[in-house]
């Protein structure tokens, strides 16, 4: 059965009847499964040196940088998009979560391993009328196409699967954004966003900035730190050091979107943003979504801050 996130308290995950999604009620097709995730290579060598190779072959394959950062010392994100990525990702209701593409080098013992996200798994995942495979195929000529990875073979899903991927029933799905503020017009809710990134708000910084073609929708990539004690749980590194421990690492599940769509900001709940690349991680145990527990409201709060609403 599927290991299933949940940032409940600990009556609810005893005694909770609730029947795990995902990969345990997978459809009865022969649909590709797909995982999360790409390995595009692993050598060893110098990380700005592989940084710098890695963002000249995705610029030669057509790919603007929309911004990059490094999370922690051992870990480098390059998010690239390019006209083609923004069209496509125009056609869906909320596509502009998916205009962003990240690229990770992460250096593992000796080892740099440079992945990305996986374009098929997140159209489906963000239920894009795109299968964006004009992106997929730029990367993997870009950098190689190694092998899928991330949650078990048992636990990774097909197209329609991941279309209604819940990891619990009843928990945030796609479609369950959260609402974090709502101005009086579309430009007053980007340069809010915009303005409080640029002040580090709760800790959130901009990481990129993306403008959706032919939409009143902009996606904005944040890093987020947790500057106190009591905001840990919203920290990329701490986070990440919790849920990122297989010997391949999935750094490119960073940075979190908020997402402009006319005069409202959204942002997709953890239990889902979390779960979607983690969907196999376990419930209790020394790394597992139970020692981030606090992280749904912990991001929550600092986005709903940034966006221009409560924390």
């Amino acid at each position: 059965m599927k290991k299933l996130f949940i940032a409940l308290s600990m009556a609810a995950l005893i005694s909770s009847a609730f029947e795990p999604a995902g990969s345990v009620q997978a459809s009865h097709n022969d649909d590709h499964k797909m995982k999360p995730f790409v390995l595009a290579s692993t050598s060893s060598g110098d990380m700005a040196g592989i940084v710098a190779d890695v963002t000249n072959k995705l610029k030669g394959a057509g790919f603007e940088i929309a911004g990059s950062y490094s999370p922690y010392p051992a870990a480098t994100i390059i998010v690239v998009t390019n006209d083609a990525l923004k069209k496509a990702v125009a056609k869906s209701d909320f596509g502009g979560y998916g205009a962003a593409q990240r690229v990770s080098v992460t250096k593992v013992k000796d080892q740099l391993q440079v992945a990305y996200t996986n374009p098929t798994y997140m159209a489906s995942a963000y239920r894009m009328k795109d299968k964006l495979s004009d992106a997929a195929g730029r990367l993997a000529s870009a950098l190689g196409k190694g092998k899928e990875y991330g949650p078990d073979d048992d636990d990774a899903m097909n197209d329609e699967d991941l279309r209604e991927y819940q990891y619990m029933f009843g928990m945030e799905d796609f479609t369950d954004h959260f609402l974090m503020g709502e101005h009086t017009s579309f430009e007053a809710a980007v340069n809010t966003v915009e303005k409080n990134l640029a002040a580090g708000v709760s800790g959130v910084t901009k990481v990129y900035r993306i403008d959706i073609p032919g939409k009143k929708e902009t996606v904005f990539g944040v890093a987020m730190k947790g500057k106190t004690e009591q905001e840990k749980d919203q920290d990329d590194k701490y986070l990440m050091s919790e849920i990122d421990f297989k010997p391949v690492r999935s750094t490119a599940h960073l940075p979190y979107e908020l997402l402009v769509s006319g005069t409202k900001v959204y942002s997709q709940s953890a239990r889902f943003r979390i779960a979607i690349n983690f969907p196999d991680l376990s419930m209790m145990g020394s790394n597992s979504f139970m020692n981030i527990m606090g992280a749904p409201d912990a991001i929550k709060g600092a986005l709903s801050a940034v966006a221009g609403g409560k924390k």
